[in-house]
């Protein structure tokens, strides 16, 4: 682990704005314990590439660099879910472009009758987390597709398994900042609006907890292995489940701050910051480690047939807004 946590934060020195969720260390224990809580009849050569993917766990924090525009635009808002931003929309669209055009409606409404409202009624201020997630699940599940087509036909899949660490890596980082509550409320970096408790407002409280304090403890894997428990199969739909465990996580958002309110996070012994952390990150380690071995479930079946296609005119669910039927449940 040791080696691990040394390669994830020899990366991060070439990262910018590298310590915007959990830290370097956070974030590799996340993927290292998920990866290693895999059982056999999961998709277990992703222990080959462990050391890839934990030190890569980061990595998409410096895909949100101000001077890459571009990758910055997209990335910047799958690292939240604002939940309180857009509590209007009900349900929560199963496209990431409707949820965009949802939010820009709900902007235009409001633009002259609240406008500080309407100013993070945006994607920005928002976040698109559970579609971030979703994408980098729908990938694994085709790679992991091919990595049985080629082990099947007795052709290498190392390409194809390299294929899948990457988007293993994606799918943590985003997974493990949903298990920090501070990733789903408009309270992520210091308590906004009415503030009957007296919490902090400082915006640095984001820092203090997620990494200054995991930094502070040396969390590794061993701190939250036998809290992930044994592996769940998940039943139902993969966005529902994704959208439940971000507000399970939100939820916890005033209980981090009251314990903030002891001593900003300064105690490194203090056991029930401490079993925040252990609780959240194991938390995050059982929903990746969980998702992978659903995609892996997934995988052993060919594609579903869809029609009419999404594309299709024809298609009910078709919304001419985005030329597309959105994602249908499985």
């Amino acid at each position: 682990m040791r080696r691990l946590l040394a390669a994830a934060a020899s990366l991060a020195l070439l990262t910018p704005n590298a310590a915007l969720a959990w830290g370097e260390r956070g974030h590799a224990v996340i993927d290292t314990a998920a990866i290693e809580a895999i059982p056999e009849e999961g998709p277990v050569f992703l222990k080959k590439h462990l050391d890839y993917i934990a030190a890569s766990a980061s990595q998409p924090d410096g895909w949100r660099g101000n001077a890459e525009g571009f990758s910055k635009i997209i990335e910047d808002p799958n690292h939240g879910w604002v939940r309180e931003q857009f509590t209007f929309l009900k349900p929560v669209p199963r496209s990431r472009y409707e949820f965009v055009l949802a939010l820009y409606d709900r902007h235009l409404q409001i633009k002259d009758s609240a406008p500080e409202t309407a100013a993070r009624t945006n994607v920005r201020w928002t976040g698109t987390l559970p579609y971030a997630a979703m994408e980098a699940y729908d990938r694994i599940v085709v790679c992991m597709r091919q990595v049985r087509r080629l082990t099947s036909e007795g052709r290498d899949p190392a390409f194809a398994e390299r294929t899948c660490a990457f988007d293993v890596f994606r799918l943590g980082h985003y997974i493990g900042d949903g298990a920090n509550p501070m990733h789903n409320s408009i309270h992520s970096d210091g308590w906004r609006g009415d503030n009957p408790h007296g919490f902090t407002t400082d915006r640095t409280v984001h820092g203090r907890f997620e990494s200054r304090f995991v930094d502070g403890i040396e969390l590794t894997p061993a701190n939250i292995r036998s809290r992930i428990g044994a592996p769940a199969r998940q039943q139902g739909d993969m966005f529902d489940l994704v959208l439940a465990y971000l507000d399970a996580s939100g939820a916890k958002v005033g209980e981090v701050y009251r314990l903030e309110q002891r001593d900003g996070f300064a105690d490194f012994a203090d056991p029930d910051v401490r079993e925040m952390v252990y609780e959240r990150t194991a938390a995050g380690a059982a929903m990746l480690r969980d998702m992978l071995c659903r995609a892996w479930e997934e995988s052993a079946s060919p594609p579903a047939e869809v029609k009419p296609s999404p594309l299709d005119f024809g298609n009910p669910t078709f919304n001419p807004a985005t030329g597309s039927a959105p994602a249908a449940p499985r």
